[in-house]
């Protein structure tokens, strides 16, 4: 059974750090991209960040380029994501996937994730 759990989400304020992970069992998690979304209320599902397998390709939203890292550790079958310069738009449920099909590269769309995580809030006051 594949669980992909959140974890590391909270409260903080303005110009602050957060720092993701999502733990992934029940898969051979190297051989998968990772990604993270968001949703904030009332808003469509957003792409925030992937990486590649083996963590040497990544991709970003224009929205979080030069803020956030997304980083994996595959003995741990974790990836993360650090969020730094956080801003009260940052606020969303943040949600780890799993690519589960061999692409040649690092997908932002939703639809190309196969697993989810149940999410974790960040929310970030002004």
């Amino acid at each position: 059974q594949v669980q992909l759990v959140e974890s590391g989400g909270g409260l903080v304020q303005a110009g602050g750090s957060l720092r993701l992970s999502c733990a992934v069992s029940g898969l051979t998690f190297r051989m998968y991209a990772m990604a993270w979304f968001r949703q904030a209320p009332g808003k469509e599902r957003e792409f925030v960040s992937a990486v590649s397998r083996d963590g040497g390709s990544t991709r970003y939203a224009d929205s979080v380029k030069g803020r956030f890292t997304i980083s994996r550790d595959n003995a741990k079958n974790t990836v993360y994501l650090q969020m730094n310069i956080l801003k009260p738009e940052d606020t969303a449920a943040y949600y780890c996937a799993a690519d589960l099909r061999p692409r040649g590269y690092t997908s932002g769309n939703g639809d190309d994730y196969d697993r989810w995580g149940q999410g974790t809030q960040v929310t970030v006051s002004s």
